[in-house]
């Protein structure tokens, strides 16, 4: 199908039958958007599709506290991954909601003439360095760690995957860099981005979760975490033992900074293109290119594959982030 994808042809939404189906309809009156790429181009991977759109929907669209504060931490998030496209997406949500000043304060980055909410935009910023000393004091009420939190996890994760596999154009030719458009597309979604949504209603598409980390304990965002860690986590059967290897260890030791232009680290292309693509994905999707998924993506593998593997790379760093939290937010259970 046509559209922003780079390097996969997702099958069209209109083809979609159990639970992709449900997933898009659930899409079309709790998010506002009945065919949004961001869930499309996991739908070649359909057993993606639910636990992402599970996570998304619990945590920025029904959870706890102001949509306005989620959103802003989502768009600081996206700002520290250099994802313009979640960027601008989360700039046009901030307009739905009628925070036409922080929209654009997002939009332009800027800091937010609102004191508060320039904490929460940094906050979001902050979570992408594991064992951030900026995290705490939260500047948000503590019962909406799990939500605020989730968002932002949520974000890691999809700004890997958007950045690798779709441009960066939120609207048809870049009609996005314009205030007008945001204003006007904003408007076109208030009404859903500003209704209250009931926490849970998309854990029935998932597959069995566990309850998910400590941080997330009693509240319908834990489950979908656990079902995107679960889901995401099988990209690893893709790479052999010894590029596993290397990629764990190298999210390992990772700190939070973008790599350098030069990166020594980073696998060639032609020896080992698999542990190279999954790092790209993991700590700079913005540089994946053509020649990289060439060189992985040859028979047998197929589009299924490549958002798979993609999927892992970005996953691996939200687990890298989570496992660094602060004791005093909990941290994922033991299994």
């Amino acid at each position: 199908m046509s559209g922003p994808y780079r390097y996969t042809e997702p099958p069209s939404p209109k083809s979609a039958t159990g639970t992709a189906a449900a997933v898009y309809a659930q899409a079309a009156t709790d998010f506002g958007i009945p065919k949004p790429s961001t869930l499309i181009v996991l739908s070649s991977a359909p057993e993606l599709l639910a636990p992402a759109w599970a996570l998304l929907r619990e945590s920025l669209i029904a959870g706890s506290g102001s949509r306005a504060d989620r959103e802003l931490i989502a768009a600081g998030a996206s700002q520290a991954n250099r994802c313009p496209f979640c960027v601008d997406a989360h700039a046009v949500l901030l307009h739905a909601h009628g925070d036409h000043d922080l929209g654009e304060a997002v939009a332009r980055a800027t800091t937010p003439g609102d004191e508060r909410a320039a904490r929460l935009l940094e906050w979001g910023r902050a979570t992408r360095v594991p064992g951030a000393s900026g995290l705490t004091p939260l500047p948000f009420p503590r019962a909406d760690l799990a939500s605020h939190l989730g968002t932002a996890f949520t974000f890691h994760f999809i700004n890997r995957i958007v950045s690798a596999l779709l441009t960066e154009n939120l609207l048809p030719a870049g009609a996005q860099r314009w205030q007008a458009a945001r204003s006007l597309v904003g408007r076109s979604v208030s009404r859903v981005v500003r209704a209250d949504h009931t926490p849970g209603a998309s854990l029935a598409l998932l597959d069995s979760p566990g309850p998910g980390p400590a941080w997330a304990a009693g509240t319908s965002v834990g489950p979908a975490y656990d079902a995107l860690r679960a889901a995401a986590t099988k990209g690893a059967g893709l790479l052999d033992d010894a590029d596993l290897g290397l990629v764990q260890e190298t999210v390992a030791r990772w700190d939070g900074t973008h790599p350098p232009t030069v990166w020594p680290e980073l696998p060639d292309r032609a020896e080992r293109p698999g542990a190279r693509l999954a790092l790209l994905a993991a700590l700079a999707p913005y540089r994946i290119t053509d020649e990289d998924v060439a060189a992985w993506r040859v028979p047998p593998f197929t589009d299924h594959c490549l958002v798979h593997l993609i999927a892992y790379g970005a996953f691996a760093v939200v687990d890298r982030i989570e496992s660094a939290l602060p004791a005093s937010l909990g941290r994922l259970e033991t299994r």
